[in-house]
């Protein structure tokens, strides 16, 4: 199967750590600045990256922008920059185009003009880490959508020297548990069989709606 190709526009600190990110996961990677020295830097650990001008479609076809599965419009700070990368991408026919945005105006602007999906990285990670200081269980939590979200918790006292069929957490709690680390070792397992013994020692990652903190929260 061929691997996904992500093209990066842009090689701030939040397009700079995607791109090795992705990189280090073994995807195909190409990464494109104005700034010759981040383009360099992020070369230099083995990114295909160049020195274009992203809001130029030409540039972007003689890159090979044509043939990317997804491209990241990682520069969120000039408006005007990003809606031309948007459209560049999609009128080379990208077929899924995520941006970052300053703010909720530039965000609906961004998502008019095609954008696939657009992010605020300084609220969303407010948000999630907010959602953890709030509550002792959380270890760490991930949005899948505004209803949706993957947790990591510590097994509540509750939960221990159980199994997860005596546990019926789904019926429960509406929670589907994905795998358990042993937070000592950081090995996690998956596949987890329904007489599986909770230890004090687990973190459950599971999937359950929004709301689940607040139910957490009475646990």
């Amino acid at each position: 199967m061929k691997k996904r190709t992500f093209a990066i526009l842009g090689l701030g600190i939040f397009g700079s750590s995607i791109a090795q990110e992705l990189y280090q996961r073994n995807f195909e990677v190409i990464a494109i600045d104005t700034d010759i020295v981040k383009v360099d830097k992020i070369a230099s650990i083995g990114v295909n990256a160049y020195q274009a001008d992203f809001t130029n479609v030409n540039s972007l076809k003689a890159i090979g922008m044509d043939d990317v599965d997804v491209g990241i419009v990682a520069s969120g700070s000039r408006l005007e920059d990003s809606v031309m990368a948007i459209m560049n991408l999609k009128e080379l026919g990208v077929p899924f185009v995520m941006a970052k945005a300053r703010n909720n105006k530039y965000m609906e602007v961004l998502l008019k003009v095609g954008a696939d999906k657009v992010i605020i990285p300084e609220k969303e990670m407010g948000q999630r880490v907010a959602r953890q200081l709030t509550s002792e269980k959380i270890v760490d939590l991930y949005e899948i959508d505004k209803e949706y979200n993957v947790y990591e918790i510590k097994a509540p006292n509750n939960f221990i020297n159980k199994t997860l069929m005596q546990l019926d957490l789904r019926n429960k709690y509406g929670m589907n548990v994905l795998g358990i680390r042993d937070h000592i070792t950081g090995r996690l397992k998956v596949n987890i069989k329904p007489d599986y013994v909770i230890k004090n020692t687990d973190t459950l990652l599971v999937i359950a709606h929004a709301d689940f903190l607040d139910v957490l929260k009475n646990e």
